[in-house]
């Protein structure tokens, strides 16, 4: 199909996308894209017993609303659908002192991909034998500290960083736990840049190639490293266990090769994460308990054809935990209806953020819902495009959505499913001033990442001043 001159958000036309369907009551939460404690109350919305009128009054908007017991809950859900598993929290979409200690506290581990998320969990006193240090490209200063700390593995991902690791036990006397990152060749159903085990990308090391088993080699011959096992990832917003099974396949058939060849039985394996949720009514995604019962009947069923030992399993959600448990709340400050051909008219929400708070509908295309969040209205609805205040015709928040037809200046605007990739994404383009968390429980709303200031935004523009 031909794309449109003016890009991909036009190419659906006035009318949205073929799956959107025109609510009866555009007041409506359509609540399994939602928090679990989400719902409206005279047409104001409240998470965690909060509404967000009342929190927009007093810690302002743009915000980020973090609904404690949700995020609490499904780390409880993939800690008791996958007990027999390792689960580890990948920190990357989203991370604050706060969540590592709910985290800690639910009793997952935490994976964490730079100096600065190794930084929270030791500020927040994350147990460091539950920490899994990644990264395709790890300083020496990010693994001395990791050593130093006692993180319980180290992803490693390149031959480069296998020595750089060696170096670092080698000069500070003490050892690390490696698992070896490995790319099965597998084309997860999702956006090219968060499909991430196929062979042309930059993470991990081919199986096809032999530079897997080569890297195996390596971790065994290395003084000072111990190999656990074999890590896999095959991409983001996986809905199903179909490409967790041929991974699995090809994955367990280099663990066997490595007992037979090297002589080596690896006790540990990891599958990763990228687990879906729902942005839109367009998703469906499984639940734990499923998805548990499916990926562990794979590894069992492809263990028995090798004859081989299952080894202990681990996975890394992330987005599954973070994503439904935070929406973002904004104030809109215009309504313009825009003219297209053939008569049409497209109604554009101007709110007060847009990508600097949520780049991922910039970046991957993504689509997202939202609610009319501080009022109920009584006109029908009209298709409406959220769009922030930035110096971007891409700066779009919600490409399609319908909102009460009289929506208008000074109405919160809620979007939900803005846990993963949106506050740890965040940017100060346009010298925006990035939006506070806000943990909400029990109505009860407490500050755990502060709004920006201007004190904060320049206080690394040393403006070359003496």
């Amino acid at each position: 199909m031909r794309a449109h001159e003016a890009g991909w958000a036009h190419a659906e036309g006035p009318r949205g996308p073929s799956w959107l369907r025109e609510p009866s009551d555009p007041n409506d939460l359509v609540t399994h894209l939602w928090s679990t404690t989400a719902r409206k109350s005279d047409g104001v919305l409240e998470v965690g017993g909060v509404a967000l009128s009342d929190l927009v009054a007093e810690h302002g908007s743009p915000a980020y609303v973090l609904d404690e017991a949700d995020f609490r809950g499904r780390a409880r859900a993939f800690r008791d659908a996958f007990a027999d598993y390792d689960v580890f929290y990948a920190g990357k979409a989203f991370l604050s002192i706060a969540a590592a200690r709910w985290i800690a506290e639910e009793g997952l581990g935490l994976d964490v991909c730079s100096g600065g998320e190794l930084s929270v969990a030791e500020r927040a006193g994350f147990p460091m034998a539950r920490v899994e240090l990644h990264g395709n490209n790890k300083t020496v200063g990010e693994l001395e500290r990791a050593v130093r700390l006692g993180v319980g593995r180290v992803v490693v991902d390149s031959f480069d960083e296998i020595e750089r690791l060696a170096a670092v036990v080698a000069r500070e006397g003490l050892p690390a736990r490696v698992m070896v990152r490995v790319t099965a060749g597998v084309e997860a159903h999702t956006h090219e840049y968060i499909a991430t085990a196929h062979e042309d990308q930059k993470f991990g090391f081919s199986i096809t190639s032999g530079d897997a088993l080569e890297a195996v080699r390596r971790v065994l011959d290395a003084p000072g490293l111990e190999l656990l096992g074999l890590h896999s990832h095959i991409g983001s917003q996986i809905f199903d266990s179909a490409g967790f099974e041929v991974a699995a396949k090809r994955v367990l058939a280099l663990h066997a090769r490595v007992a037979t060849e090297l002589g080596a039985t690896m006790p540990q394996m990891d599958l990763g994460g990228g687990f879906g949720i729902a942005y839109t009514t367009q998703d469906d995604p499984a639940e734990p308990a499923r998805l548990a019962a499916e990926m562990s009947a794979i590894v069992a069923h492809e263990c028995r054809a090798l004859g081989i030992a299952e080894p202990h399993l681990s996975i890394e959600p992330g987005r599954a935990i973070a994503g439904p448990a935070m929406c973002t709340v904004y104030e809109v400050g215009t309504v313009k209806a825009v003219r297209l051909d053939g008569g049409a008219v497209r109604t554009y929400v101007s709110v007060d953020g847009g990508m600097s708070d949520n780049i991922r509908t910039a970046l991957y295309d993504a689509d997202y819902s939202c609610t009319l969040a501080s009022r109920v209205s009584d006109a029908p609805p009209v298709l409406a495009r959220v769009v922030g205040k930035h110096c971007e015709a891409g700066d779009i928040v919600v490409k399609d959505e319908f909102l009460p037809g009289d929506v208008a200046p000074g109405d919160l605007l809620a979007v939900p499913g803005t846990g993963a990739y949106c506050r740890s994404m965040a940017s100060n383009y346009n010298h925006a001033l990035r939006p506070p968390v806000i943990a909400v429980r029990d109505g009860v709303a407490r500050v755990v990442v502060r709004r920006e200031t201007e004190d904060d935004l320049l206080a690394t523009d040393v403006g070359g001043l003496e």
